[in-house]
């Protein structure tokens, strides 16, 4: 690869943990998961990962932990090799879209809850709590709709980038 691919890879992956750090996630988290979008082979390994991203051992060990436990990549090993290496989790975008729909579920939750605790007083929140909770019980009853039709898509073909 010339080096202004190299160059352009690097601005993606930094690019990645911006978004990853704006959204209240570690930026080192984001760098990962650029690398390993773009990675080839598209494992790698602990010292493959901290190489490329020119970081420690226990940053990147720390941070695919995290990733881990969002479901977008998963650990595995190959045979005869003692370390462990990490990819992108085939079904990872599914599980994390999941996932926001039960936070949608209970924020909407939290905001009846809310509108119970102040029944009966003079509050100026309530309009606002009201408006919130109506949003997000409109995003649950909407999202699992949603996901189908990615589903569906997905399923036959039919996505398209516009």
């Amino acid at each position: 690869m010339n080096n202004e691919g190299q160059v352009g890879e690097k601005q993606f992956v930094e690019e990645v943990g911006i978004v990853f750090e704006q959204t209240g996630l570690p930026r080192m988290a984001g760098r990962i998961l650029g690398w390993l979008l773009l990675s080839d082979p598209p494992h790698q390994s602990t010292d493959e990962l901290a190489e490329a991203l020119m970081a420690s051992k226990g940053s990147i060990s720390t941070m695919t932990r995290l990733l881990i436990q969002f479901n977008l990549i998963e650990r595995f090993s190959l045979p005869g090799i003692r370390h462990d290496y990490f990819r992108i989790r085939p079904t990872g975008w599914h599980h994390l879209a999941k996932q926001r729909g039960d936070q949608i579920k209970t924020m909407r939750q939290l905001c009846e809850h809310a509108l119970e605790l102040i029944k009966g007083k003079a509050q100026g929140n309530r309009a606002w709590l009201e408006e919130m909770r109506d949003m997000y019980a409109f995003f649950e009853r909407e999202f699992p709709t949603l996901l189908e039709r990615w589903e569906q898509e997905r399923k036959g073909g039919k996505i398209k980038v516009r």
